[in-house]
């Protein structure tokens, strides 16, 4: 038997505490003393570390990760971006009232303290089952004895993937941002066209999917233009804007208990948006939507639409299948055993969106944080036991209430029997996700945020980030002094008098945004009040 140094004062350790005790064998069987022999055992017999690969740091993944803390494996954390993502409050985002900081958290800060974990920057796109290897895009290979795989879901657009380039969803800080340049710019256009036609088409949103993100999300812009955008612009009305929440079931938040579904839809209703259920998308355009409802067919115009309707599991889904012949669902995800492993790979653990898994009930767990979340902690505690040799029960998911928030004080939940809407259900809201944010700066960063906006009614991050390549493409860089004949003038035209040009002294600081006349629509052209 060989003796590591480590081992050797170990060994002393326990011996001499072994020889002091007044009772040595209540020691012995103490829970303490009993980590610290193993911990000599380890150190006198050193053998490799289980070695447990987690792929993505999502909810699933991150809580894994934090469950695993006091076990003796080796965790490896892989994900393609360097922080985690709380994802229920992106649609704050894109509405300018949170920004991305105050929902991201670095994966390497929140896990600074936990030393048996490594975190890595990649993406996985093989798996070798038979080799219990994960591939990496850049080529690179990690072995596991244990594989966790939680990399989420994406956008799913019933088979019209040309619909995703005009109708962003909501699933990363990207997708936050962009949609909030969109919202932010449909005002921004109405402000500068003359085309009554135009204007109104820019200030019609249309919110695809009435689950709890079309909800929030229209919710939030109800409020953005009733209140937050008053009086800030000169030529339009941002309340006189359009929202239409469409939903393909008879009500919104189906999940919801019927009374819930209603009392969500009269608080949207309040702030100005306009519910149609039983309708369905059939046509998108860049400047218009087609929804068939009770068998009429609509176009409405519009210029910005936001998708809430449907999600796929990521296509590591499909990897995953063709390494191990695991079936998918219709949705893509992976139908695991009531152990969350996959069906003949018992060291391969599929957990949050990516799963297909069934309730107690038969029906599949939907995709929410809490079923990730749970899920995450359950399979951690499934390894350990198995490094114990002891048997795990089934996973039980335990609903422990569903809440959306629709506005100012206005929200609707269940939690067990109990079912309530309005100020209450709001702070409720309110607590829980606060209380679920990572990170203990975030959460003191968003309660503030928040007190600000209940106060003052702003949202302080309305910024525009991203800018239309076709605007980009149209209009011009140069100064206005590089146009010295009158029809290369920017088409900037007085209110008081249409045929007035106003002089390149006056508009220089506008200069750089504006099309020379000659490419100038009629539709497009500024008006600048005198």
């Amino acid at each position: 038997m060989q003796f590591t140094a480590s081992g050797t004062l170990f060994a002393f350790l326990c011996v001499g505490k072994f020889w002091v005790s007044e009772d040595p064998w209540l020691l012995l069987t103490s829970k303490v003393d009993l980590s610290l022999l193993n911990a000599v055992s380890f150190a006198m017999n050193p053998s490799p570390a289980h070695h447990v690969v987690i792929v993505g740091g999502g909810f699933g993944g991150l809580h894994a990760v934090k469950a695993l803390k006091r076990s003796t494996a080796k965790i490896t954390l892989v994900d393609r971006r360097n922080f985690h993502l709380f994802q229920p409050l992106l649609y704050q985002v894109a509405t300018g009232g949170l920004s991305p900081a105050n929902i991201a958290t670095p994966l390497r800060s929140v896990l600074r303290k936990q030393r048996n974990v490594s975190v890595l920057l990649g993406e996985v796109v093989g798996l070798q089952a038979d080799q219990h290897q994960v591939i990496l895009r850049d080529g690179n290979r990690i072995a596991y004895d244990s594989l966790i795989i939680a990399t989420g879901s994406r956008h799913f657009y019933f088979g019209h993937h040309e619909w995703e380039s005009i109708a962003p969803g909501l699933k990363t800080v990207e997708d936050a941002t962009r949609m909030r340049s969109r919202i932010l710019n449909a005002f921004e256009q109405a402000e500068l066209t003359d085309d009554p036609a135009e204007s109104t088409r820019s200030l019609t949103f249309v919110v695809v999917g009435g689950g709890p993100t079309g909800v929030e999300l229209a919710g939030a812009l109800g409020e953005l233009t009733q209140r937050t955008l008053r009086k800030e612009f000169r030529r339009i009305d941002p309340s006189d804007a359009r929202i239409l929440l469409i939903e393909g079931e008879d009500r919104l938040v189906p999940m919801y208990p019927p009374q819930l579904s209603m009392q969500a839809q009269k608080s949207l209703e309040r702030l100005g948006v306009s519910v149609r259920c039983n309708a369905r998308v059939t046509e998108m355009t860049e400047r218009s939507v087609t929804i068939l409802s009770n068998g009429t067919s609509e176009v409405i115009p519009t210029r910005t639409v936001l998708w809430a309707a449907g999600v796929r599991a990521s296509r590591l889904g499909q990897t995953i299948a063709a390494a191990t012949g695991a079936e998918l669902d219709h949705g893509g995800r992976v139908i695991v055993d009531n152990d969350c492993t996959i069906p003949g790979s018992p060291d391969v653990f599929v957990i949050g969106d990516l799963a297909a898994h069934r309730g107690q009930d038969g029906r599949p767990l939907p995709g929410l944080a809490q079923v990730a979340i749970q899920q995450g902690e359950y399979v951690a505690d499934v390894i350990q036991r198995r490094l114990r040799d002891e048997r795990a029960e089934p996973f039980a998911y335990r609903n422990y209430g569903e809440m959306s928030t629709i506005g100012r004080a206005a929200a609707v939940a269940q939690i067990g029997d109990w079912e309530f809407s309005g100020v209450i259900a709001w702070l409720a809201w309110l607590l829980v996700h606060l209380v679920q944010l990572v990170g203990f700066e975030n959460r003191l960063l968003v309660f503030i945020q928040w007190a600000g906006n209940y106060v003052t009614r702003n949202r302080a991050a309305r910024l525009i980030t991203e800018t239309n390549s076709m605007e980009q493409d149209e209009c011009s860089s140069e100064p206005v002094s590089n146009y010295p004949d009158q029809s290369q003038e920017p088409c900037l035209i007085s209110d008081n008098e249409d045929s007035h040009r106003q002089d390149a002294g006056s508009v220089s600081a506008m200069s750089a945004s504006c099309l020379p006349a000659s490419k100038c629509p009629t539709n497009s052209r500024i008006r600048v009040p005198s």
